[in-house]
């Protein structure tokens, strides 16, 4: 399977997710953003460019890549798995220093409205200590396949990626 992996502000494109899908076998791509330095339009397109260009099967995102992701699968028509997503960016973000306008995030936003809930998965962790908005995420995307995870926190290695991933592809 092709995956596009969208890693958080400030992560790692190799992060947890991206250990995860290998693990498994999934084909990565998994590009460096630096969310601090280009606008959020100018990032949805580049993502954008590389599911049609790579012929992206699904896509994931963790933290603020779950925003991305989630607005890409709305724009795509693609599936997605959401690890601890950021849903509510322009709320988040400034309480842990970006700088950035958030007005193209509330624009962003708004394409959420058009996503098929039936292709979202997501995973959180109960402890997050960096998004206290879970409960949204679950009203918004909650399905058979939303988890809450006792203990989980914010960083994806506290959660069961791998599992979670295989009951999600395996369906």
């Amino acid at each position: 399977m092709r995956v596009l992996n969208i890693h958080g502000y400030q992560g790692s494109a190799e992060n947890s997710a991206y250990i995860a899908l290998q693990s498994i076998g999934c084909e990565i791509l998994s590009p460096q953003i630096d969310y601090d330095a280009e606008e959020p339009e100018p990032i949805l397109d580049q993502l954008s460019g590389i599911a049609e260009k790579k012929k992206i099967e699904l896509l994931v995102g963790t933290s603020l890549g779950g925003f991305f992701a989630a607005v890409l699968s709305a724009d795509l028509n693609l599936p997605v798995i959401l690890v601890n997503p950021c849903m509510l960016p322009f709320l988040h973000l400034p309480r842990i220093g970006y700088q950035g306008d958030i007005t193209s995030l509330i624009r962003l936003f708004g394409k959420l409205a058009l996503i098929d809930r039936g292709k979202v998965s997501c995973i959180v962790g109960a402890e997050d200590e960096l998004i206290d908005s879970h409960d949204f995420d679950e009203r918004l995307f909650g399905n058979s396949r939303f988890r809450i995870i006792a203990g989980g926190g914010h960083s994806g290695a506290t959660l069961p990626l791998k599992e979670y991933f295989e009951f999600v592809l395996n369906g």
